[in-house]
C-alpha cells in the first residue's frame, strides 16, 4: 500500500515538473561551442580541459532522447537545427584548425556518435556528407597524428552505415577536394542550405561517363592509410573495414569503388614500396623459410628465428595475404580490378624486370620472392592472372626451339642453370607452382605434350624392342643391351619383365600394380641398395606422403574434368614427333645426371617428378608411371631415363674399390649417424642414395594411385 502511494506521488511531482526546452537547450550548448573561440585568451589550453567535450555530450544526448520521443522517420527540431544551421560543417572546420588541441579528437568523436547512435538518416544531407567528406580529407595520411583511434572509429561507423545502405557509398566518395571548394556546385542545391535531403537514387551510382581515379582524400584513402598504422588493433580495424567495402554485393556500388576512388592503386602501390623495402642481403634461404604470413596476426612472431630482413619480409608477405583475401571476398568487378592493378603494377612491373635480368645475386633473391608469392596466393582470381603471367596462355603442344612466352622458357632453362642454387631455386618455383589448384599449370608444363600420347610405338607391338635409346654424349655407344653390368644383381625380377613383353599386349602395358611397383623397386640392384642395411625398410615408409600428395592432388583436380582413362589410340593423331616439352625434357636431363650433381638438386628433381607423377591424368599416370610403354623411336619416358641411369651406374661402380662400404658410410653420414668426412666419390654414391629412394617413392605412388581404368 505505501509503495503504492510513493508511486502516486512520484508521478504527481513529474506531472507537475516543467518540460525542458530541448531545442533551447541544444542551441545553448552549440553557442557555448562558438562562444569559447570569442572569450578564450590562451591558445594552448587543450580541448580536453575546455567545457568543449561536455557540451557536445549534451548535445548528442539531447539529439538521441529528442528522437525517441517523436515517431520514426521525424526530425525533430533539434535536429533541423543541426542541419540547418549548419553545426557539422563549422564543426569540421574547427577540427581542421586542430584549435584548441585536441579539436579534431573531439570532433571525429561527436561525428562517430552522431552517425552512429541517431537512427534518422542523415548521410543523404548534403550538410552532413560534405562535413563528412572535409574530415575524411584530413585523415589517413597522417600516421601517428594522434588521431588514428578515433579516425578509425568514424570510418568504421561509415562502413557500417554503408553495408546497410550500399547507396551511400556514393555520397561518400563523391564530391573530393571539398576543402577547396571544386565540387560543391556540383552538388543539388536544397531550399534550406541544403538540410534538405536528396532526392533518393541520385547519387546512387556513378556518373555514366568513367572518369579517372581520383587520388582526392575519401574513404577509401582514409582506411588504406590506416591500414599502414603502427598500431596493430587501428590497422587491423581499418582492414577489416575495407573488406567490408569490397564485399558489397551491388554492382553500383563496386562500380562506384573501382571507378571513383584509387582504391586498386593505393593497395597495388603499399604492396610494391613494401617489396621494396626488404633489403637485397636477405638470405634467398630464410624468404624460403617463412612461414606462410597471415594479416591478421602480423606481429605476433615477431621474436621468433629472428634474421635480417625478416620484419620487412613479414610486413609485405603480411600485405599480400591481406589483398589475396580481398579478392576472394571482393565483389566480382572490385575484386578483376585489384587483380589487374597488381599484375600491371607488381608481376609486370616489377617481378618481371628482375627475374629477366642477368645477375645470379638479383635472380636466387626474385626467384625466392616469387616461390613465396606463389605460396601465399590462394584467391583463385589473383592466382589465375598469376599462372598467366609465368606461363603464359598457350595449351597446343609445344615444338623444340619454340618461345612464345619469353619468362616461361627462362624460368625453366633456369632449372638446368649453371649455377646449382640457381637451378635448385627455379625447381623449387615450380615445385609450388604445381602445388596451386589451376589446372593450367600441370596443363602448360606437361600435358598439352602428352595429349596426343605420341611417345607410344604405333602399329604391332615388337616384344624385345622398345625403340632405341636416346643419343647419349656421355656413353661409349655400348648399347644396354649389351652391357655385361646392366643385369646385374637382378636376374629374375625387374628388367626381366621390363624387356619381355607378352606377345600381343598393348602399346600402353598396363601391368597389375603390383608389377609396376616391383619394376620400380627392382631398378637399383641389390648391391647398390643400402636402405635395407639401416633397417629401414622398403618403400612403405613413402606410403602414407605418397597417400596424402595423390589426395590432395585428387581434390584440386576433382572440377578439372580430367579422363579416368587415357585418350584410345585411334583418336590420337599426333601430328609432329613426339615432343615431351621443355619443361619434361629439362627434367628428364636433370635425372641423367643425378650421379654428378649435389644432394640438395637431386632431391628437388625428384621432388617435382614426384609430384607430376601424383596428378591423376590418365596421361601423366601413362607416361610418368607405367614400366611397360612400348615407345615410340626417339622416345623416352621416366622409367626409361631411370634405366639409363642405373646401367651408367653399374658401369661406374664396378670401377670404384670398396664402394660398397664407401656407400653405406655416405648413407650413415646423411642420416647424421656418423661424423661426415670426406670421401671420393661422395657425389656419387649421394646420387645412387637419391635414386633409391625415388624409386621408392614412385612405387609407393603406384600402389597409392592404383591401375589407370578403362581400355589403352
Amino acid at each position: 500500500m505505501l509503495s503504492r502511494l510513493g508511486a502516486l506521488l512520484q508521478q504527481a511531482v513529474e506531472t507537475r515538473e516543467p518540460s525542458v526546452d530541448l531545442l533551447e537547450a541544444f542551441t545553448e550548448h552549440w553557442k557555448g561551442i562558438t562562444g569559447y573561440y570569442l572569450e578564450a585568451t590562451d591558445e594552448s589550453i587543450p580541448a580536453r580541459q575546455t567545457d568543449i567535450p561536455w557540451r557536445l555530450k549534451q548535445m548528442l544526448d539531447i539529439l538521441v532522447y529528442e528522437e525517441k520521443q517523436r515517431p520514426a522517420g521525424e526530425a525533430g527540431p533539434c535536429l533541423e537545427y543541426l542541419l540547418q544551421h549548419k553545426v557539422l560543417e563549422t564543426l569540421s572546420t574547427l577540427g581542421k584548425a586542430e584549435y584548441p588541441p585536441g579539436m579534431r579528437q573531439q570532433v571525429l568523436l561527436f561525428f562517430s556518435r552522431v552517425l552512429g547512435q541517431v537512427q534518422h538518416p542523415l548521410l543523404h544531407y548534403l550538410n552532413v556528407h560534405r562535413p563528412v567528406q572535409k574530415l575524411l580529407q584530413l585523415s589517413g595520411d597522417r600516421l601517428g597524428s594522434g588521431t588514428e583511434k578515433e579516425e578509425v572509429q568514424f570510418a568504421t561507423v561509415l562502413c557500417t552505415k554503408i553495408k546497410q545502405d550500399p547507396a551511400l557509398l556514393a555520397y561518400i566518395l563523391e564530391g573530393k577536394s571539398i576543402l577547396n571548394g571544386r565540387r560543391a556546385e556540383e552538388l543539388p542545391a536544397s531550399p534550406v542550405e541544403g538540410g534538405v535531403e536528396h532526392p533518393p537514387g541520385t547519387a546512387a551510382c556513378p556518373p555514366p561517363e568513367p572518369s579517372p581515379p581520383r587520388r582526392d582524400s575519401n574513404l577509401v584513402t582514409s582506411l588504406v592509410g590506416l591500414c599502414k598504422s603502427k598500431k596493430s588493433r587501428v590497422a587491423l580495424k581499418a582492414q577489416e573495414n575495407l573488406l567490408l567495402l569490397v564485399g558489397l554485393t551491388q554492382e553500383a556500388a563496386a562500380a562506384c569503388l573501382v571507378q571513383s576512388s584509387a582504391l586498386c592503386q593505393l593497395l597495388t602501390e603499399h604492396l610494391c614500396d613494401l617489396y621494396s623495402t626488404v633489403p637485397a642481403c636477405t638470405d634467398p634461404a630464410d624468404v624460403l623459410a617463412l612461414e606462410r604470413a597471415s594479416w591478421r596476426s602480423q606481429g605476433d612472431a615477431a621474436g621468433d628465428g629472428v634474421f635480417p630482413g625478416k620484419e620487412s619480409l613479414t610486413a609485405f608477405f603480411g600485405w599480400l595475404d591481406y589483398l589475396d583475401e580481398l579478392v576472394m571476398g571482393a565483389h566480382p568487378l572490385v575484386a578483376d580490378a585489384i587483380t589487374k592493378a597488381m599484375e600491371e603494377k607488381f608481376f609486370q612491373g616489377i617481378l618481371q624486370l628482375q627475374l629477366l635480368q642477368m645477375s645470379e645475386l638479383a635472380v636466387l633473391s626474385t626467384t625466392a620472392m616469387l616461390t613465396g608469392t606463389v605460396r601465399q596466393i590462394r584467391a583463385p582470381q589473383l592466382l589465375h592472372r598469376l599462372v598467366l603471367f609465368l606461363l603464359g596462355p598457350d595449351r597446343h603442344p609445344e615444338t623444340p626451339g619454340d618461345a612464345p612466352h619469353p619468362l616461361r622458357t627462362q624460368l625453366i632453362d633456369r632449372c638446368n642453370h649453371l649455377s646449382d642454387e640457381i637451378s635448385l631455386a627455379s625447381l623449387r618455383l615450380f615445385e609450388e607452382l604445381l602445388q596451386k589448384p589451376h589446372e593450367h599449370v600441370a596443363h602448360n608444363l606437361a600435358l598439352r605434350n602428352l595429349e596426343a600420347r605420341g611417345y607410344l610405338q604405333r602399329g604391332p607391338s615388337v616384344p624385345d624392342e622398345r625403340g632405341p635409346p636416346e643419343p647419349d654424349p656421355d656413353e661409349d655407344g655400348l648399347d644396354l643391351e649389351e652391357d655385361p653390368y646392366f643385369t646385374d644383381g637382378f636376374p629374375d625380377a625387374g628388367f626381366g619383365m621390363a624387356k619381355k613383353l607378352p606377345p600381343g599386349s598393348a602399346p600402353s602395358g598396363k601391368g597389375q600394380v603390383s608389377e609396376v611397383v616391383s619394376s620400380f623397386l627392382c631398378l637399383v640392384p641389390e648391391e647398390a641398395k643400402t636402405s635395407s642395411c639401416m633397417e629401414e625398410g622398403g618403400y612403405d615408409t613413402y606410403v602414407h606422403d605418397a597417400l596424402g600428395m595423390v589426395q590432395a592432388c585428387r581434390a584440386s583436380a576433382a572440377l578439372w574434368g580430367w579422363p579416368l582413362a587415357p585418350r584410345p589410340l585411334d583418336a590420337c593423331h599426333p601430328e609432329v614427333t613426339f615432343y615431351e616439352g621443355h619443361f619434361l625434357k629439362v627434367l628428364f636431363d636433370r635425372m641423367t645426371r643425378i650421379l654428378d650433381q649435389p644432394y640438395s638438386l637431386n632431391l628437388q628433381v625428384t621432388s617435382v617428378l614426384s609430384r607430376l607423377a601424383a596428378f591423376p591424368h590418365p596421361h601423366l599416370h601413362e607416361y610418368l608411371l607405367d614400366p611397360y610403354l612400348n615407345l615410340a623411336p626417339g622416345c623416352r619416358s621416366l622409367f626409361s631415363v631411370l634405366v639409363r641411369v642405373i646401367g651408367d651406374l653399374m658401369q661406374r661402380l664396378q670401377r670404384v674399390p670398396h664402394f660398397r662400404a664407401k656407400l653405406l658410410l655416405v648413407r650413415r653420414q646423411l642420416m647424421g649417424l656418423v661424423p661426415g668426412e670426406q670421401l671420393d666419390h661422395t657425389m656419387l654414391f649421394k646420387g645412387v642414395v637419391v635414386l633409391e629412394e625415388f624409386c621408392k617413392e614412385l612405387a609407393a605412388i603406384a600402389l597409392v594411385k592404383g591401375p589407370p581404368e578403362g581400355p589403352p
